[in-house]
C-alpha cells in the first residue's frame, strides 16, 4: 500500500503578487501564460516557471530576472508536476487573471495573492501534488459600517466599482 505525506510550505508574506495552478503540455503552457500576462499588462515586470513532469525540469520565462528566479524557486520548492507559478509586480493578479484561466493548457488555479500564505503538498512514491492552500489569515469579524464604506473607498480608487 502506497503511503502519503503531507508538507506545509510557508511562504511568507512576499512583496509582489503571485499566481499558483496547475496545467499541462509544459512547453506550451509556459509561453502561454508569458502571452496572456504580456498581454493583459504590457508594463507589468512578471516571472513565470512551470514544472514538466517528463523530463523533470522547471520552465522558466518572465520580463524580470528577479521574478524569474523567485517563480522558479517557488515552483521547485512545490515540486508538484504540472503545476505554474507566476510572481508580478506592477500589475495585480486581477488584472491577468481571466486571460491565464482561459488557457486551454491551465486546468486550475488554486493562488492569487500577495498575502502570506502556505501551499499544502501531499507526497507519494511517484511524485507530488498540491491539495490546497491556505491564503492569508482567518477572519474575525463581520465587517462593520466604517470598515463597508473603506472598502467602498478602495474598490473605487483601484478603478472599480462596488455595491
Amino acid at each position: 500500500m502506497a503511503e502519503v505525506r503531507f508538507h506545509v510550505l510557508d511562504f511568507g508574506a512576499p512583496d509582489y503578487e503571485v499566481i499558483i495552478g496547475q496545467g499541462n503540455f509544459a512547453i506550451k503552457t509556459i509561453e502561454d501564460i508569458y502571452d496572456a500576462v504580456y498581454s493583459s499588462v504590457p508594463k507589468a515586470k512578471f516571472g513565470a516557471a512551470m514544472n514538466e513532469a517528463k523530463p523533470k525540469v522547471v520552465r522558466v520565462t518572465g520580463t524580470d530576472k528577479e521574478l524569474k528566479e523567485k517563480a522558479a524557486k517557488m515552483a521547485l520548492e512545490i515540486g508538484a508536476g504540472h503545476v505554474f507559478v507566476v510572481a508580478i509586480r506592477d500589475a495585480f493578479p486581477i488584472h491577468v487573471l481571466n486571460a491565464v484561466k482561459q488557457l486551454p493548457t491551465v486546468a486550475n488555479v488554486y493562488l492569487a495573492t500577495s498575502n502570506h500564505f502556505q501551499v499544502i503538498v501531499a507526497e507519494t512514491d511517484l511524485g507530488r501534488a498540491v491539495v490546497g492552500v491556505v491564503d492569508g489569515t482567518a477572519a474575525d469579524h463581520i465587517e462593520n459600517a466604517e470598515e463597508k464604506l473603506e472598502r467602498k473607498r478602495l474598490v473605487r480608487e483601484f478603478g472599480y466599482f462596488g455595491d
